[in-house]
């Protein structure tokens, strides 16, 4: 991660899936509370709070990014569309259900906690999902489905006719063609010949995604899962909860390894919990978990079997000299990231966002303050409890470029070197006028969609950018966000809608 001198990136809005007017009623059930990235980028998976699982798609199927072009062929395409791909609706399923255990009366909601992709193999896709309770490994996988169409002209007709004569030596055993875009006639003489039917029924073979859950890793945490990470290995994965983290392995769901266990034999001595985890990119021996005290923790499964007391912490000195209550909530961190090249690690807690490196333990190397004009108003958002939001962070494939929201669906990005702390801010929200002390630019034409299913709107434009101190509007905040592997684009999630920008 070696910052170098470049341009400032220019961000533009993208796409947006599941926008609503300001008149619409939003469900709790609706709101996104997950967003995820698959290593290549080709994929997006969303979660929401009743439970669904919503999964978008490159439009060719494949990151145009990753594609050769001719030279003529490059000449006819828009250079944007090569660096920034756009996403289309693939598939939806339900992962989770409400429950109730029984023995602790305790009402176990729906709602996605965290997804998590897994390494993909013979062509299907492979996610991980969690509510507060139980991890579902879930399989999607395109399948081919007939619908039928009608057709007008009789030439169309025969030439559906001549299709078919191929196609029925390429049958396999269910009667689906064995290639992807045949047609096929409906058998019976009335949609072979056109003088007995003027509009004739003709069958076309589609691609479309169902979703199978092959295992359910249940029974493992006593407290509400806050995360899961993928293992450089491809074999693991961790969960953690509030005091324990465990580590799974993808093809055993009935027993798991208690790695790290937090929980006092006295639950009055309590003074921290985990807040967040992650594997190390690249050495599959070593994680990180954050704690509500401002504390991270890097951990080195080698060197025991529980890797409660060989831990390197890292910890911001600067920020544990005189402390008070308030104080104490807000160093908690709420998200861990790591780069591509595992040198780094990207932290957020509520008031900054910082950059450490793994051979410094003492203080970060960069801090980005998101919420210090807020700090006057401690007392305020403790009352009514803003001070407990939790917001994630992301970072480029690249490493240099972080991101992380705020309040008033505002998006903060930073550049590592780039010589200036104070970043970008993006709007992500429907009604710009909403933010007061800011610059007035064109408002962004967008779309009233009722949910993330329902098409999409784009438009090359500049997004709103704000300068300055903004104003607090505690109700619409940014919190969920991921960032492509491979490009300069970042999917941001606030209540129902999803949106995309790009650089």
């Amino acid at each position: 991660m070696n910052p170098t001198t470049r341009q400032p990136l220019e961000w533009k809005f993208s796409q947006v899936f599941g926008e609503r007017s300001s008149d619409d009623e939003i469900q709790d059930a609706d709101r996104i509370s997950t967003v995820e990235f698959d290593k290549s980028g080709d994929y997006v998976a969303v979660g929401d709070r009743g439970g669904r699982i919503v999964i978008f798609e490159t439009k060719d199927g494949k990151n145009t990014a990753d594609q050769h072009y001719s030279r003529n062929q490059l000449e006819q395409l828009d250079y944007v569309s090569l660096n920034h791909p756009e996403y289309r609706y693939k598939t939806e399923f339900q992962s989770h259900e409400p429950e109730f255990d029984y023995l602790k009366s305790l009402e176990i909601e729906e709602k996605i906690n965290k997804l998590k992709w897994c390494t993909s193999l013979s062509g299907s896709l492979f996610i991980l999902s969690t509510n507060d309770k139980t991890i579902k490994l879930w399989k999607v996988k395109d399948r081919k489905v007939k619908k039928a169409r009608e057709i007008d002209s009789p030439h169309q007709l025969l030439s559906s006719e001549n299709t078919l004569l191929s196609e029925r030596s390429s049958m396999n055993e269910q009667g689906i063609p064995s290639f992807a875009n045949g047609n096929h006639v409906e058998s019976g003489a009335d949609s072979i010949f056109p003088s007995q039917e003027p509009r004739s029924k003709i069958a076309n073979y589609e691609d479309t995604a169902y979703a199978r859950c092959r295992r359910v890793y249940a029974h493992a945490h006593d407290f509400n899962i806050n995360s899961l990470s993928n293992n450089s290995d491809g074999e693991t994965f961790i969960s953690a909860d509030d005091l324990r983290i465990n580590l799974w392995n993808l093809e055993v769901s009935n027993q798991s390894f208690n790695i790290i266990d937090m929980k006092p034999s006295n639950m009055e001595e309590l003074t921290e919990v985990i807040t967040s985890s992650e594997f190390h990119p690249i050495h599959c021996n070593l994680l990180a978990y954050s704690s509500s005290r401002g504390f991270i923790r890097l951990v080195d499964m080698r060197q025991s079997a529980l890797c409660d007391y060989s831990a390197r912490i890292f910890q911001d000195e600067e920020c544990h000299g005189s402390r008070s209550f308030l104080t104490e909530i807000v160093a908690s961190i709420t998200d861990i990231k790591f780069p591509v090249d595992g040198r780094h690690i990207l932290s957020r807690d509520y008031m900054n966002l910082k950059l450490w490196d793994m051979h410094m333990d003492s203080s970060p190397v960069a801090t980005f303050k998101i919420h210090e004009h807020l700090r006057p108003k401690l007392c305020d958002l403790y009352n009514n409890d803003s001070i407990f939001d939790k917001f994630e962070c992301c970072l480029s494939g690249d490493g240099l470029h972080f991101a992380t929201g705020s309040y008033s669906n505002l998006l903060r990005i930073f550049f590592h070197g780039g010589g200036s702390d104070e970043g970008d801010t993006i709007e992500a929200s429907k009604d710009p006028n909403s933010i007061k002390n800011r610059k007035p630019l064109p408002r962004a034409r967008r779309s009233s969609l009722s949910n993330l299913t329902r098409g999409f709107y784009k438009q090359g434009h500049e997004s709103t950018s704000v300068d300055g101190e903004y104003s607090l509007n505690s109700s619409s905040k940014l919190q969920h966000l991921a960032w492509h592997p491979r490009t300069y684009l970042i999917a941001c999630a606030s209540g129902t809608s999803l949106c995309f920008y790009h650089a």
